[in-house]
């Protein structure tokens, strides 16, 4: 069984730094009201920090394209999410193995190599090899692609939508 797998690496440190930074504590005060010799007499108590949501880690997503099954198995964290259908390189045009991770991301792209061919929700991984949609779904379950790792566009959306939340 032929398999490659494509992670998200996790990113901590600066980003998540200045993240943490910008919503840090706020300070959050009540107003009362009293009544001081007939005068109505607003105080505020003293601003304290307001509790702050912690902020949920990303989950590594990875997954394994089984190049005889023609599927895309993707876990978020431990769990087994989700079973696509994908179309991988046709003959002569094979699909790199191997484990990678992701390199770039284009919700919109077009390819340069072939006739500005469009590439909806591609997740690069390699010299030019992505995951992205295909209008050509009829083709899924089979090899057909450019190389490529074709999926369904709204599983290759759903599929964007977590390596980029990660």
């Amino acid at each position: 069984m032929k398999t490659t797998a494509l992670a998200r690496t996790v990113l901590r440190g600066c980003q998540g730094a200045a993240l943490a930074f910008g919503i840090g504590a706020l300070g959050v005060g009540s107003a009362s009201a009293e009544l001081l010799d007939g005068v109505k007499v607003a105080s505020l108590e003293e601003a304290r920090p307001a509790a702050v949501e912690e902020k949920k880690q990303p989950q590594q997503i990875v997954a394994r394209v089984d190049l005889s099954d023609q599927t895309m198995t993707v876990y978020v964290g431990e769990k087994l999410s989700y079973v696509f259908p994908v179309s991988s390189g046709r003959k002569g045009y094979g699909t790199p193995t191997g484990r990678w991770n992701a390199e770039w991301l284009s919700p919109n792209h077009r390819s340069r190599k072939y006739d500005n061919a469009p590439m909806p929700w591609s997740v690069f991984f390699y010299r030019g090899y992505a995951v992205h949609g295909t209008t050509a779904v009829r083709n899924l379950g089979r090899p057909a692609s450019h190389g490529c790792i074709r999926l369904a566009p709204e599983n290759a959306k759903t599929f964007f939508k977590l390596v980029q939340a990660n």
